[in-house]
């Protein structure tokens, strides 16, 4: 059994506390901005001969002075929300994504994959607090305590209106506010009740070595790879890609999902070197390193595939609408949106291309945590442009987004590591086991 060490659990609540410090100093700060420094940043902006939209919503009705700052004071205040809202749905997807291989390797009767069952049974512990903060932020902007999602303002649907939009108006089926809502408690609930049934099925197997449970299991992976290959796209068009409701993408499904996918797989490969370090998983060797860090290269290429295919089709096709989610990235979040390629695609290559240095845990370890911080940033520029704008260059973000941070990755942290100490690390009962504890790499 694992023993949550004293020391870890201390960092885990630091890490926690300090998030929660930040974020609290950067939201404090965030009220106390003046109209008339929101003003000063907007005017700084114009004048410096940026006017491209991050947001379609800065197209749609009235286009005087008043109807910008109105628009800017929105999207100043709107930066707290956007930074939990970041990284809550960047470690669900995380979280899910590693339910999502871990049901994989069941449905593909894999058996070199075993030894790590209880490590993502562990991550997937943290699928229902960070669905519980989702939530949370969907009640407050429903409520209109934020204006994440520019669609909820009723007055955008309304016929006669001077800020009557037609393209809303005809999503408005799909995009209104109890259908949201519906969608949103389906997906964490759903999500979360898959995480119980498998951990439950698979501790069975572990009790009963009962072919009939081992069954079980197989039947709970396959609904849950169902559950996840619908809902996965769905709550990318709701949580991430409704942000900009007149821009959409057939690849952004895909985009947002291998994001989650490789930061997945890293996060898989940090808890279980970890333990393996600490004593506690000595089965886990350098073949079981070295097919994790397979994974982690191969979906950080689908990624940069993705990305790439995504930006080549919607550039060349020079629609304005859709040109738009770029040239506002590009006008505004320079630091970080083509940068990022560097962490995400070209370190990775460089790095992980040969099959020797994906079995040394000092560099494959420290490329998961790299994969993880650039995915971090890619959530941040699926997010902000839309929702903060160009309003993103001061204290208050950093304050915001690392308080975030540190705050999620204290609380995944002690999730995870609390859920591993009630958990056999070694599921005995799977016919798999002894296959996996054999397993040797041939080149």
């Amino acid at each position: 059994m694992y023993n949550f060490s004293l020391k870890l659990k201390s960092t885990s609540i630091i890490i926690l506390v300090a998030g929660l410090v930040l974020f609290g100093l950067g939201f404090y700060m965030n009220k106390g901005i003046s109209t008339e420094q929101i003003e000063h940043w907007m005017e700084t902006v114009h004048a410096s001969g940026h006017h491209n939209p991050t947001h379609s919503s800065e197209m749609i009705g009235p286009q005087d002075h008043a109807a910008h700052l109105q628009h800017a004071e929105m999207q100043v205040h709107n930066q707290p929300l956007a930074a939990i809202h970041l990284v809550a749905v960047f470690f669900f997807g995380l979280s899910c994504c590693v339910l999502f291989f871990y049901s994989i390797q069941h449905a593909a009767h894999a058996g070199w994959s075993i030894i790590i069952t209880r490590v993502m049974e562990g991550i997937a512990s943290f699928i229902p607090i960070a669905g519980v903060i989702i939530i949370a932020i969907m009640l407050l902007n429903i409520n209109g305590y934020g204006h994440l999602f520019h669609w909820m303002d009723p007055e955008l649907t309304k016929e006669g209106s001077p800020s009557f939009d037609i393209i809303l108006f005809e999503k408005k089926k799909f995009l209104n506010i109890p259908f949201y809502a519906f969608r949103t408690i389906f997906y964490v609930v759903v999500a979360s009740l898959f995480a119980w049934k498998l951990k439950a099925a698979s501790k069975k197997v572990d009790n009963t070595k009962s072919p009939r449970d081992y069954q079980m299991l197989y039947r709970w992976s396959i609904g849950y790879i169902v559950f996840f290959s619908l809902c996965s796209a769905a709550w990318a068009w709701d949580w991430l890609m409704s942000i900009d409701p007149h821009w959409y993408s057939t690849m952004y499904i895909w985009y947002s999902m291998v994001s989650c996918l490789a930061s997945g797989i890293a996060m898989i490969i940090l808890v279980s070197v970890y333990l393996k370090k600490n004593g506690f998983l000595p089965q886990f060797n350098d073949n079981h390193l070295h097919d994790l860090a397979k994974f982690l290269f191969a979906f950080s290429m689908l990624w940069t595939y993705t990305w790439f295919a995504q930006y080549m089709l919607y550039w060349y096709a020079n629609i304005p609408e859709e040109v738009n989610y770029f040239f506002g990235r590009f006008q505004y979040y320079a630091p970080t949106f083509l940068p990022m390629l560097i962490i995400n695609f070209l370190i990775p290559l460089l790095v992980m291309v040969s099959s020797s240095i994906k079995r040394n845990y000092k560099v494959v370890t420290t490329m998961a945590i790299l994969v993880i911080l650039g995915h971090i940033v890619d959530f941040f520029n699926m997010v902000m442009p839309g929702t903060v704008g160009a309003y993103w260059q001061n204290w208050e973000v950093l304050l915001l987004v690392l308080g975030a941070v540190l705050f999620l990755v204290g609380l995944f942290i002690f999730t995870v590591m609390t859920a591993l100490t009630k958990l056999k690390l070694i599921p005995s009962g799977n016919p798999l086991l002894h296959e996996s504890e054999i397993f040797e790499y041939p080149f």
